[in-house]
């Protein structure tokens, strides 16, 4: 990315399940669903705004080979998408486990995401 123009940082959690993609997909949520980017269209190349730059850093706390990027991905609809998985995030109790929602155990999975958007 040439130039960065703004980073939003987000947080997710699934609280059973242990689902480290729903979490990544809360926190990319998180970062991005309170923006709003008039401006940018006009600074990209062709005004295009597919021209946009978007790198992803996932900070994840386990599982790191159960995380679907794709799906990640879906949440974010412009531009071309990168991303860069680092270990990070947190695990804590979520305090009980609750076989119907699938948990394995107790434990709550924090995910950190970085959006960096630019061209």
């Amino acid at each position: 990315m040439e130039k960065v123009m703004f980073i939003e940082i987000g947080m997710g959690i699934d609280l059973h399940g242990q689902n480290v993609t729903k979490a990544a997909v809360r926190a990319v949520q998180n970062a991005i669903h309170h923006n709003s980017m008039p401006g940018l269209r006009m600074v990209l190349p062709e005004n295009n705004i597919h021209n946009m730059k978007v790198n992803v850093r996932l900070a994840i706390p386990a599982d790191q080979d159960k995380l679907d990027l794709e799906t990640v991905r879906a949440e974010l609809p412009y531009g071309e998408v990168t991303f860069e998985v680092v270990e990070g995030g947190m695990l804590t109790s979520s305090g009980v486990v609750i076989a119907e929602k699938d948990d394995r155990n107790d434990l709550a999975y924090v995910v950190i995401a970085s959006v960096e958007v630019g061209y």
